[in-house]
């Protein structure tokens, strides 16, 4: 039915974005500059030039040089307390290869690079396309039609897995049919074909036979 299956990583296939909310409201607490659950929903799925935009805007006076590096820190000590589990349905999946598959993600490559090592999925895909592959990164719809193109093959005939209203805009303007597995932000499903509890769940409303 698809000619190949495009998955963005974080919140998607991987739990990272309830250890990056944690790690955000403490390095905000840090800094003195405390925020809520809900700002931090801001910047799910959006790349990290694009969140420091938000954050200046709505922050001028928080030492922005030195939240990153806070933020980051406590993230990957989380990571590495906790690991990186795989969200549930993902290395079924991902196992089945019923086609070519892709990353698509708004990640820096040495942290999806680094992210899909943690997570024992590295290897698994026959291409990997990050921000820092891309000039307009989602929701513009770039990474995803690359993603297409190196691959060889219509955006109209690839599956994309997202888990953000940021990534499912991006997949649903390249073309792609678009199955959203909302994560810590609730979704309408605006930019989606279909809605699902989990990946295995949104492969079945897709056609896929796992």
């Amino acid at each position: 039915m698809f000619d190949a299956i495009l998955f963005d990583l974080d919140g998607t296939l991987i739990d990272t974005e309830s250890l990056a909310l944690a790690a955000g409201l403490a390095a905000f607490a840090e800094l003195g500059h405390p925020v809520t659950v809900d700002f931090l929903h801001q910047l799910v799925g959006v790349d990290l030039p694009t969140g420091s935009k938000i954050i200046q805007a709505a922050l001028p006076a928080l030492d922005h040089a030195a939240l990153h590096p806070l933020w980051q820190g406590g993230f990957l000590a989380a990571m590495e307390a906790n690991g990186l589990p795989l969200k549930p349905g993902a290395l079924e999946l991902l196992a089945a290869r019923l086609c070519p598959m892709a990353l698509v993600t708004s990640s820096a490559r040495k942290e999806a690079h680094l992210k899909l090592a943690k997570a024992g999925i590295a290897g698994m895909f026959d291409l990997v396309i990050t921000v820092d592959d891309v000039t307009a990164p989602k929701p513009n719809p770039a990474p995803y039609l690359l993603a297409a193109e190196r691959l060889g093959v219509d955006p109209a005939r690839c599956l994309a897995f997202e888990d953000s209203e940021t990534g499912a805009e991006a997949a649903h303007r390249a073309g792609c049919f678009v199955v959203q597995i909302p994560d810590v932000v609730p979704s309408t499903g605006r930019w989606a074909h279909h809605l699902a509890e989990d990946l295995l769940a949104g492969a079945r409303l897709a056609g896929l036979v796992i």
